[in-house]
């Protein structure tokens, strides 16, 4: 019996020893490591929308076919995307999706992904999509996880990780393509003349700057629209012989540098330099307007896809499919080839203040 009792009083103390150790590991994970958070949309989804009932998911071949599993993860691409490119830079591993069962203990303090393909700015955008996580709901997500993360290291070790934390923020592209432009005298069209439109939206998302830095965050990284008129899908659908569509061309010349200059605001607002600006439309239109120099056959053709310019529909197992997806600029008929990702994730991460405003990605980073 005394020898029972012995047995089972030092398993006890192992048992107590192994999860003091357990929790002490996860506290020390949250001092030495920088987490990082993504929201916004396709561009940036590692795969949450595979969880949900839509049709804005990306988790069938040939999706991923160039991924390490060589298989299909949510991403809208053939393989990493932008965010597991920053990742990879960081020296940390990917961040996984919000809405996966495998984010728990550990891997919450790597940080999360709330990103959701088909959203906007504006929640009327992408409707057609069904149940997607809209920026809202994302955020409602990012308090969420701020709790469950509390629960493992206490108030002011959480607080620390996400003011220590980078954050990603790409949403605005879909605010022209699904929605002012998805169909021709759209309720947004008629509602407001494209000008006011673009007004409307650096307004809406100054609200969601703002509101991402009362959550704590305090490096954040945001991204303008790429140069929308120039992807396959819109050279395929407005028919302009191979010429960028000149209605997003303004739109996005319109956008980008008023989203810049309400970053410079709120950066001035708030008294520091916590909102980034990466000039994604000009990253973009170096290897759209000279694809050669960048080692691209094509700008204009998407790997996978059909119709001209493989512009038309999804990417499926179904559509034409490249053999070599380092020479296509873009993937499928709106989203990035790995290849352009990584050359986009050069220029965020060392680009001169023609790229990034006010610092780089490396810049930022060695503040510390």
């Amino acid at each position: 019996m005394q020898a029972t009792m012995e047995t089972s009083s030092t398993l006890s103390c192992w048992i107590t020893l192994g999860v003091v150790f357990a929790i002490g590991t996860i506290i020390q994970g949250a001092d030495a490591s920088r987490a990082f958070f993504v929201f916004g949309d396709s561009l940036v989804d590692n795969g949450n929308n595979n969880y949900l009932a839509t049709t804005a998911r990306a988790d069938s071949p040939p999706y991923g076919i160039d991924y390490p599993t060589h298989r299909p993860t949510g991403r809208f691409s053939n393989g990493l995307n932008i965010p597991d490119l920053i990742s990879q830079r960081m020296g940390a591993e990917s961040t996984l999706p919000y809405l996966s069962p495998q984010l728990t203990g550990q891997k919450l303090l790597v940080g999360a992904n709330f990103a959701s393909a088909g959203i906007g700015i504006l929640n009327d955008t992408g409707i057609q999509f069904l149940n997607i996580i809209r920026m809202y709901r994302q955020f409602e997500y990012f308090k969420e996880y701020q709790q469950r993360v509390r629960a493992l290291i206490g108030s002011e070790r959480t607080n620390r990780l996400v003011n220590q934390a980078l954050i990603l923020i790409t949403v605005g592209g879909n605010d022209f393509v699904n929605n002012y432009y998805l169909v021709p005298l759209s309720a947004r069209s008629r509602q407001y003349s494209l000008p006011d439109y673009v007004k409307y939206l650096i307004s809406e998302y100054q609200k969601l700057l703002l509101k991402l830095y009362n959550l704590g965050a305090r490096r954040v990284l945001v991204t303008g629209t790429g140069p929308m008129g120039c992807v396959p899908a819109e050279l395929a659908m407005r028919n302009t012989n191979g010429g960028c569509s000149a209605e997003l061309l303004r739109a996005a010349a319109l956008y980008n540098p008023q989203l810049l200059q309400m970053i410079r605001e709120i950066n001035k607002k708030i008294g520091k330099d916590v909102f980034i600006a990466a000039n994604t439309q000009r990253m973009h239109s170096d290897f759209i307007s000279n694809p050669q120099a960048y080692g691209f056959i094509t700008s204009k053709v998407a790997c996978c896809g059909q119709g001209p310019y493989n512009g038309i529909g999804l990417c499926t197992q179904l559509s034409n499919l490249c053999p070599n997806r380092d020479v296509y600029a873009f993937w499928d008929p709106f989203h990035p080839s790995e290849k352009a990702n990584k050359l986009i994730v050069e220029q965020i991460m060392s680009g001169s203040t023609k790229y990034m405003n006010p610092m780089n990605l490396s810049s930022v980073m060695a503040l510390g």
